[in-house]
């Protein structure tokens, strides 16, 4: 099995990158998602999160509001450091399961934004880094629905992706059409398969 981080700053195209490594047989998880899924009522990590941060961040259905919780946790790193702890332990736990399920061949993307910044990425084999300039990202998210102030906050917690393409084994720059990043995901995924059938 061969285990890829697949990472980059908001904005830069991640979950496009995880789509095509998808549809050439990757097994990917996003792990934004598998976290989404822990702020539902009765997930362990709902009580951890509701008895730490208050019922303020529930929903009118009672469950975690992630927009009422990433207002308190990108405003203050300590508190998004104390949310971090909380969530990526028990994330870890539900990949080792993905894991075992897996067959022994597989090739599995995890996506996922502060791999490097945590120096989590040194749990996967290759380290693949998605790059676009900051000024390319930010018209991304905005298009997406986020203010230019979320946005700023949030691309200040991450390393500047100039930096971060330092700890890549691939670099897929995502800044030049759809096309140009398929190809260029064809071309990596081709090289981490031939690697792990040698």
């Amino acid at each position: 099995m061969v285990k890829v981080a697949l990472t980059g700053n908001i904005g830069c195209g991640k979950s496009t990158v995880a789509a095509i490594f998808k549809e050439l047989g990757a097994f990917v998880v996003d792990a934004d998602e598998v976290i989404r899924g822990f702020y539902r009522k009765g997930h362990r990590v709902y009580d951890s999160v509701v008895k730490e941060f208050g019922e303020r961040i529930l929903d009118s259905q009672g469950n975690i509001d992630r927009k009422k919780l990433a207002e308190i946790v990108f405003r203050n790193r300590e508190k998004l450091r104390l949310l971090e702890n909380i969530t990526h332990r028990e994330l870890y736990k539900e990949l080792e399961e993905f894991y075992k399920r897996l067959p022994p061949s597989a090739v599995v993307v995890v996506e996922a934004s502060l791999l490097i910044e945590k120096g989590t990425y040194r749990n996967y084999d290759r380290v693949v880094v998605v790059y676009a300039p900051k000024r390319v990202c930010k018209e991304r998210a905005v298009k997406r629905g986020m203010s230019e102030g979320d946005f700023e906050r949030r691309w200040s917690l991450q390393m500047p992706p100039e930096e971060k393409v330092k700890y890549a084994d691939f670099v897929i720059d995502n800044s030049d059409g759809l096309e140009e990043t398929r190809r260029q995901v064809r071309e990596v995924f081709a090289k981490i398969t031939e690697g792990s059938s040698s």
